[in-house]
């Protein structure tokens, strides 16, 4: 008998339902009433081959002990590990070289002892498992794989699954890798060795390929990601994830699949697979294991090692959001929805590629549609279909571009029209006549703030009484990651760092801030999700009257200050203030020089 604290344990033998009931009890984690119930139903059969730490969690039972809090599968799983004597160890997929640990150990006798190898070094093999007590294979292991074993405590549910999904996805990269057939088409790697005797990538449409994609897109889904970066290299190539704004490496394949899983996403977005020599678009819709519709873009980039593939990934529930989830304050809100009720005008998003302006305007006009309203959009290319737009996709090969698609547009009764991008003057004329002609325009303008958005309008050739006529407003936006409300903890503020954020207002230092921590739920990071700053210039009489030739943003800029805008920095602050962000993530998107220009 081998015991630990107050679980009883059997050495050799799987964890029974009784035992850690007791230990529960024992822990005054539940209640004589709940231990008696569920041993009842076990005794009856019911679910006697799974995994007591899963059964009670299933219960959805909080602790007898106050304060209440749930007894999850992740607190059970640290109870055990606490009464067994080893480490809790969280399975996190991104951080495990599944090629190296499922190299270590073969699937059966992993499954046969119900462990998962998670990590491997030159000394040591750190094995994950939900049984303590099941240890004979220890010496055995270590034998053959001239290691120290190191056991630690893992979440059955995440031992169960990954037990699948690591093997899984090795056995189909292993397969395809070895598939002896002709290549789809011949590799347009710019720095191919040419090697006699060796074929080319997998097809397409091999059940292993087929397998891995699927594999990929499901964990896309589930680790929150935003766009999957395919990188061809010469002999491995890199599967990366941006989540929360940062790249995360994710796997490594050989070279030959790559361009095997590649063409299987072309065939999905209905691209040319024979095409690898310029760059395609393409669009995939489909359903997330819980499914929830997700719709990607995908991009293809010719590289000298063969193409790159870029997915970004869409998520329609966003769309759904309400704006003070996206970040605006009551304040923003309220500018924001003044301009957009109005009859006619234009109205500019601007920011850097992937700083949210699609999710802002199409959030706008999600809002503003109704059976009454006629919303036409012309983009390039569309990112989200919605229903209650009619959307027109800009094609450049047949001659469908920006001002082609707006003049079809304005031929179709629109009231509110959106333009994905104003790049150069014949779509900002065009744009600027159906704002004078009773339209309400939205579109997307790169600039690093809102009053260089009118500047810039006069750059490309739009004359100054033409804006002054028909500018609504502009809104600059960025993103920055919101700490993790799992973790944060109350931190000191940097005060030298905030006076120079809201410079040139003085605004006092907050007495209390959060800071960065890092636990589970953020693998580390001490950030979860991301929040939008804005900052949005609101066309008063005074600023129209100042629009003419020459006028240069800082003019805009220091007027629009005068009567009210706020800054990207203030809205900055305030979110540090609130303690949904840090300084250092706030200088992540708003640089010092920014600051001091003002």
């Amino acid at each position: 008998m081998m015991v630990s604290h107050n679980l009883r344990m059997i050495e050799g033998q799987p964890l029974e339902l009784s035992a850690v009931l007791d230990g529960l009890l024992q822990d005054s984690l539940i209640t004589k009433n709940q231990h008696q119930q569920l041993t009842k139903l076990h005794k009856q059969g019911h679910r006697k081959d799974e995994h007591p730490l899963i059964t009670i969690s299933e219960q959805g039972w909080q602790t007898s002990s106050m304060p209440a809090f749930p007894l999850t599968l992740e607190y059970l799983t640290r109870w055990l590990a606490e009464h067994a004597g080893l480490p809790y160890y969280r399975i996190d997929p991104l951080k495990i070289d599944v090629e190296s640990v499922t190299n270590s150990v073969s699937q059966a006798y992993a499954t046969r002892f119900h462990f998962l190898p998670v990590e491997i070094n030159d000394r040591v093999l750190t094995v994950a498992t939900a049984e303590p007590s099941i240890r004979q294979w220890e010496t055995e292991l270590s034998h053959v794989s001239r290691r120290k074993i190191a056991r630690v405590i893992a979440n059955p549910r995440d031992v169960e699954r990954y037990l699948v999904e690591f093997y899984g996805v090795s056995r189909s990269l292993y397969g395809a890798a070895s598939t002896d057939r002709k290549s789809l088409s011949d590799l347009t790697n710019l720095e191919t060795l040419t090697e006699l005797g060796k074929v080319g990538e997998p097809d397409a449409n091999d059940q292993h390929i087929v397998h891995i994609v699927d594999w990929l897109l499901q964990y896309a889904f589930e680790q929150r990601a935003s766009d999957i970066h395919l990188e061809p290299r010469r002999d491995k190539s890199n599967i990366r994830f941006r989540i929360d704004g940062i790249l995360h490496q994710v796997h490594e394949v050989p070279t030959k699949v790559m361009g095997a899983i590649t063409s299987r996403l072309k065939t999905l977005g209905r691209m040319n697979i024979a095409d690898k020599r310029r760059p395609q678009d393409g669009r995939i819709k489909t359903l997330t294991p819980s499914g929830k519709e997700v719709e990607m873009r995908l991009s293809t980039m010719p590289t000298s090692f063969g193409e790159k593939m870029v997915l970004r990934i869409f998520d329609p529930q966003y769309l759904s959001k309400s704006f003070a989830e996206l970040g605006f304050t009551r304040q923003d809100r309220e500018a924001w929805e003044q301009m957009a009720k109005q009859p006619n005008g234009i109205i500019l998003v601007t920011g850097p590629t992937g700083s949210g302006k699609t999710t802002t305007l199409y959030s706008t006009l999600k809002q503003l549609a109704s059976p009454r309203v006629n919303i036409c959009t012309v983009e390039d290319p569309i990112e989200m279909i919605e229903p209650q737009f009619n959307q027109m996709q800009v094609q450049s090969n047949i001659d469908v571009d920006f001002a082609t698609g707006i003049r079809t547009l304005l031929r179709q009764d629109p009231d509110i029209i959106m333009i994905g991008e104003i790049r150069d003057l014949e779509p900002a004329n065009i744009a600027i006549q159906a704002a004078l002609t009773g339209h309400l325009v939205l579109s997307t303008l790169h600039t690093n703030d809102a009053p260089s958005a009118v500047t810039r309008l006069m750059d490309i050739g739009i004359q100054p009484f033409l804006i002054s006529a028909t500018l609504l407003g502009v809104i600059a936006q960025r993103l920055v990651r919101t700490l993790c409300p799992h973790c944060k903890k109350p931190g000191p503020v940097d005060a030298e760092s905030w006076n120079i954020l809201v410079a040139p207002q003085k605004i006092a230092v907050p007495k209390k801030t959060f800071v960065a921590n890092g636990c589970d739920e953020c693998r580390n990071t001490g950030f979860l999700g991301r929040l939008g700053l804005y900052e949005i210039l609101t066309m008063t009489p005074e600023i129209r009257k100042i629009i003419r030739p020459g006028v240069s943003a800082t003019e805009l800029r220091n007027l629009a200050l005068s009567n009210g805008m706020r800054t990207l920095r203030l809205s900055g602050a305030n979110k540090v203030a609130a303690g949904l962000t840090t300084l250092e993530e706030i200088f992540t998107v708003v640089s010092y020089r920014d600051t001091e220009s003002d």
